[in-house]
Formats: structure tokens, sequence, C-alpha cells
């Protein structure tokens, strides 16, 4: 027998078994969802569904994965990316929907875990409201930006800005961020090529990384003049970014490749050649993994100071409403950290993608 009839037997072999497999696939899936509806069916009709809720939903979370798996299945190659679409958002939102449920039913008490929708309100309120008593608002109230540009210009614009929750965080958050990234970077850089330098500073940076950094706040506020000002909260920030930056960094330089050092060296890289053209981009995947972790820690950092020593930012309000038992408003505050740290992780790949456009 010749190779191409063998090679012909074998495709007709795998297109018979293809249909056998999606069949069986589909079998399964259809047992899948009717098992699952059959199981709170029962549990309805016998009128304990309430008592035995939550088990119900954990085993309805397995067989959702068990489901997915099964569908996932079945998808053709050009349906692969609304497939993981759909999982990547609509897990979210049937979760949402669990929460909203289980708080219409009585299945947890409203009063600390109120509903999505109650959070949403209290969200919109606060995007909306302007406190008069502290002379601060959610956003700014960017909406008035046109008639108080055309009153007072520019300086009535940064005037409204300047009472924004949120653009208080993220100024914080940038501000802290670059002022301990750039640095952070460059010593880890330093400490990578450098064994004297990294045997030197390494256990130091290893000693002050354990330390949270909340703890360390009243010691950078002895530093300025102005203990309660901007400067320390940014201060902070930036000193938890660093530490993480240069242990990165340094992780990340001393795991490149020793072939593409040869290579840099063959093709006459030295010094500041050699770092621009060999050791930044054979670090960069770790560096920007060092960042997405570090804009994380800024973030953790900014909101716990903001608990204890601010007046104005995300985490000031978040803290405020559960002083006052307004839980919507408490949650609501959470959610505005959440989509922040979205968006901000979402930029930070974007700037990831244009500095390194070998790994489209």
């Amino acid at each position: 027998m010749t190779s191409s009839s063998t090679n012909e037997i074998e495709t007709s072999q795998q297109a018979t078994a293809r249909p056998a497999f999606g069949g069986n696939d589909k079998h399964a899936l259809v047992l899948l969802v009717a098992g699952g509806l059959a199981a709170h069916a029962l549990l309805a009709a016998l009128g304990l569904w309430r008592d035995f809720a939550w088990p119900a939903i954990g085993l309805s979370f397995i067989l959702l994965v068990l489901i997915g798996e099964r569908a996932g299945r079945l998808v053709p190659v050009r349906g692969r990316g609304a497939y993981e679409r759909t999982l990547a958002f609509g897990f979210p939102a049937l979760v949402l929907l669990t929460w909203q449920l289980a708080g219409d039913y009585g299945l947890l008490n409203t009063t600390w875990f109120p509903q999505p929708s109650r959070i949403a309100a209290g969200l919109w309120d606060l995007t909306v409201r302007y406190d008069r008593f502290s002379g601060t608002s959610l956003l700014g109230r960017p909406w008035l930006i046109p008639e108080v540009y055309a009153a007072d210009g520019m300086a009535g614009v940064w005037k409204l800005l300047s009472e924004s929750h949120l653009l208080a965080t993220v100024g914080r958050v940038l501000g802290g961020f670059i002022l301990g990234a750039v640095p952070g970077v460059l010593l880890g850089v330093v400490m990578g090529m450098n064994q004297t330098v990294r045997l030197m500073l390494d256990t130091t940076l290893s000693a002050i990384y354990v330390l949270p950094k909340i703890a360390i706040f009243p010691i950078v506020m002895l530093m300025f003049a102005d203990p309660f000002g901007e400067a320390p909260k940014i201060v902070v920030v930036a000193l938890a970014v660093f530490i993480l930056m240069a242990i990165n960094t340094m992780a990340g330089v001393r795991g490149i490749d020793k072939v593409y050092l040869m290579a840099g060296r063959n093709y006459g890289a030295r010094g500041w050649s050699m770092l621009r053209h060999v050791i930044l981009p054979g670090a960069m995947p770790v560096i920007f993994a060092g960042l997405r972790i570090a804009l994380g820690t800024a973030m953790i950092v900014i909101i716990s100071v903001e608990f204890v020593r601010a007046k104005q930012g995300v985490g000031y309000i978040t803290f405020y409403y559960w002083e006052v038992l307004n839980p919507e408003k408490m949650y609501a505050g959470l959610v505005v950290v959440m989509a922040l740290g979205v968006l901000l992780t979402y930029g930070l790949q974007w700037l990831q993608r244009r500095l390194m456009p070998w790994q489209r």
C-alpha cells in the first residue's frame, strides 16, 4: 500500500470520527442542560428550593462550566472569538443577575449586600450630585465645562475639575506610578547587569518590600512641610511601585538568554547600544508584567491612604459611605475602583503593544 493511499484512509477515518465526536458533545450538552433544569424544577415542586438555593446555585455553576466546555468543542474556528467574548462578559453578567435575584427573593441580606440595581442607582446619584458641604463631586461635573469656560476660561474649568474624587485618585495613582516606575526600572537594569550592585541592594529591597506601605505612610508624612498635602500620598505610592519594579526588572534582565547577549556582542553592540537593542527588549515582557502588578499595587495603596488620610478621592467616599451606613454608595465606590483598575490596565496593555510590536 502506498503512502498516499494510507493518508487517504486516515483522512477518511478522521472525517467519519468527527461527526460521532460532535454528536456525543451535542448529546452531553442536552443532558447537562436538561439535568440542571430538572434539578431546579424538582426542588421547586417539593417546596425545597429556598432551603437548598445556595447548593443548587453551586451545582448550577459546575454544570455551567461543563456546558461551556462542551459548547466550546462545537464552536467552529471562525466563531471562537465570539464564543470567548461570550464567556468573558456573559459570566459576570450572570453573576450580577444571580445577585439581583438572590436579593429580590430574600436569599441575601440586602442591608449589607444591596442588589446591583440599587448599587447602580447609588452610582448614578454619586455621578450627578454635587456635595455642597464638601464642595466635591465624583466626576467634577464635566457637563458644566462649556458654560464655565465661557464665563471664567480655563481657570474656571480647572476649578470645576478639581472637585472630582475620580480625578484626584487618578492623579495620585499616575503621579506615584510614573515617579516610582522609571527609577525602579533603571535600578533594576543596573542590578541585573552588575553583580556588586545586586548583592548590595537585593537584601535591602526584599526587606522593604514586605513592609505594608500604609504602615510607613506616617513616616512619609513627616518628610514634608505639608504632611496633609498631596506629596506624601504620591510618594508612598511611588515607593511601592519603585521596589516592585526594581525587583521585577532585575529578574527580567537576569533571565535574558545568554545567546542574545553573545549575538549582540558579535554584532558590535556595546554600552548604550547593547542596553537599547538587546537588554531592554529582552527584559520587556517581564518588565510589563511587573508594571501590571505595580499598577494594581498602586491602586491598593492609594485607596488605603484615602481611607485614612484624605478628604477627596474614590477611597475617601467609599470609606465615608461605610461610616454613615450607606452600603449602596459604598459599593458604588468599589465599582468605580474596579472600573478604574480595568481602564488603567487596558491603557498599559495598549502601551505594551506599541512598545513591543514583535509580539503581535
